[in-house]
């Protein structure tokens, strides 16, 4: 398809925190001189086509649904590269995100979304953000924001850093069981920075993954 142009809330805070940097680093000081980590890393197709789906368009970027239930919102506030590569890498890094919450909403890491816009340690991280969730009866209600993009690319025009802030001050947990909705004060935990090493899928129509994450968490700059 061608694709566009925790049982306290103590706890769940914690266990969100230690989740973040499952597969980064709180002391990534990477600069825009420096080789963008993970960019020399290969990918091929995803590795399961989407299912059919019911999704507007727009919730199918690439033929894969993306939707999320209405009461988990992730918006994106942030301007479109003008370059093509970074455009399409910060979409598809957006729709990463997309598809870890839509795993958490599913209870599944199986779902096409993943797949579809992870690839190695990316598909990794991705997959134990969602089994930790899984893990403790979670879900996810709420919006979370992310703003303040950048984007870098690497000289063999394949790999992109999308790196971005997130605010997570109004993005609860609730019990699946129950539906009850677990509100926390708000804090620096809730400010992340994130960068995403995005590749370009050699065999996709402009289609992007993401193949390693790196996330500050308590991120001062990002308040």
């Amino acid at each position: 398809m061608k694709r566009r142009s925790l049982p306290v809330a103590a706890a769940l805070a914690t266990t969100a925190a230690l989740l973040l940097t499952a597969c980064g680093s709180e002391d990534d000081k990477s600069s825009a001189n420096d080789k963008i980590a993970g960019a020399e890393q290969d990918t091929g197709k995803p590795t399961k086509s989407a299912q059919p789906s019911g999704a507007p368009a727009q919730d199918r970027p690439d033929g894969v649904d993306v939707s999320l239930p209405k009461d988990m919102k992730l918006v994106f506030d942030w301007a479109r590269p003008e370059g093509e590569n970074e455009a399409a890498a910060m979409d598809d890094a957006a729709n990463f995100l997309r598809a870890i919450y839509r795993g958490v909403d599913k209870r599944t890491t199986e779902d096409a979304a993943l797949t579809a816009y992870g690839t190695g340690d990316g598909l990794r991280y991705g997959q134990v953000q969602i089994n930790e969730w899984i893990k403790g009866g979670w879900t996810a209600t709420g919006t979370r924001r992310h703003y303040d993009a950048t984007t870098r690319s690497a000289s063999n025009g394949s790999s992109v850093e999308v790196a971005f802030c997130s605010d997570a001050s109004k993005f609860y947990g609730k019990e699946v069981k129950t539906g009850k909705v677990v509100k926390t004060e708000p804090s620096l935990k809730d400010f992340g920075h994130y960068k995403i090493i995005m590749v370009k899928v050699p065999t996709g129509d402009g289609l992007w993954q993401a193949s390693k994450v790196f996330v500050e968490t308590g991120a001062e700059q990002c308040q």
